[in-house]
């Protein structure tokens, strides 16, 4: 009698897998503490702490404050780069730059604090993205700049300088996140939750849309809260008189 086959040994578990939701657990939690201290101020000790691990687990994936505050950075520019891809040549230019902004807009919104870590980046001279910018990040702009120069030579919209219309979207946008607490103070808004932030997104496409000689975008509806809370108007400096 032939023996019974030897039972198939059970799959190993998907260690890459399980290393990448490690990593990026770590780099979220990250994220919020570059983003409230700084480079300088953020401790690994508090990383850990926010990400709710050892010390020694967050040493295990970065050995140095540095390398994971790169990993921040290069996380966030690589997922406002990954929403690119719509910018092709065969593209309807409306759709795929309404669909950049849009996204950029919801990354805004989603991943604030990364947003603003890499703006922090930005005013301390790119000490640690110097390389990305002047490499992946040209290369991109430069491929995408093309796409548009091809939509603007065929007269599917209006003359623009790509470049620049890259660094005006990512100033609109980024705003949002970066300058958080100017826009609610302005807005008279305690959260840019829900209409308001509904309200900005249609805005930041309409503009660009429209700069590119590409339509009117319907105007949108006022945030709900708009009324009830008018922007406030900047107090005048108290007059003193002099008695005499």
């Amino acid at each position: 009698m032939a023996a019974a086959p030897a039972p198939t040994a059970a799959p190993a578990p998907a260690a890459g897998r399980i290393r990448q939701a490690n990593e990026a657990a770590i780099v979220r939690a990250a994220e919020a503490v570059f983003a409230r201290d700084g480079f300088r101020g953020a401790s690994m000790a508090e990383i850990a702490a926010q990400a709710g691990v050892a010390k020694a687990n967050i040493h295990y994936y970065f050995r140095t404050k540095q390398q994971l505050y790169r990993a921040v950075l290069e996380r966030m520019l690589r997922d406002w780069l990954a929403e690119t891809d719509g910018i092709r040549a065969d593209a309807d230019p409306a759709q795929a730059l309404g669909a950049y902004v849009r996204a950029k807009m919801a990354l805004a919104q989603t991943r604030p604090e990364a947003s603003r870590v890499f703006a922090g980046e930005m005013l301390r001279g790119a000490p640690e993205m110097q390389d990305i910018l002047r490499g992946e990040l040209r290369e991109l702009v430069a491929r995408k700049s093309a796409v548009i120069e091809g939509w603007i030579a065929q007269g599917r919209m209006a003359p623009v300088d790509p470049p620049h219309l890259f660094f005006t979207i990512w100033a609109a946008t980024q705003t949002y996140a970066d300058f958080a607490p100017q826009v609610r103070a302005v807005l008279g808004a305690r959260s840019l939750r829900g209409a308001p932030w509904q309200r900005a997104t249609e805005h930041v496409v309409g503009l660009v849309l429209r700069g590119c000689g590409l339509g009117d975008q319907p105007a949108p509806a006022p945030a709900a809260d708009t009324a009830a809370h008018p922007a406030p108007r900047l107090r005048e400096g108290r007059k003193t008189s002099r008695r005499g």
